[in-house]
């Protein structure tokens, strides 16, 4: 679970805006996107090896310079 504590004098909207990034970093609105609905393994199978490629593709990148 997120949690963030305020400050002092910390306005509304900047404790919101920064629980709002720490969701966003900690991928919990994706999780919950994901698990919406069931999903078969072969699904599951293809969509991890599609990020697996994508994480292999973004870690050549950065040395073909």
């Amino acid at each position: 679970m997120a949690e963030v504590t305020a400050g002092d004098e910390e306005s509304f909207d900047s404790l919101l805006k920064r629980f709002n990034r720490k969701v966003q970093q900690d991928g919990i609105l994706a999780e919950l996107r994901r698990r919406e609905h069931y999903e078969k393994p072969s699904i599951k199978r293809k969509r991890k090896k599609a990020a697996k490629k994508r994480g292999a593709a973004r870690g050549t990148r950065m040395y073909r310079r």
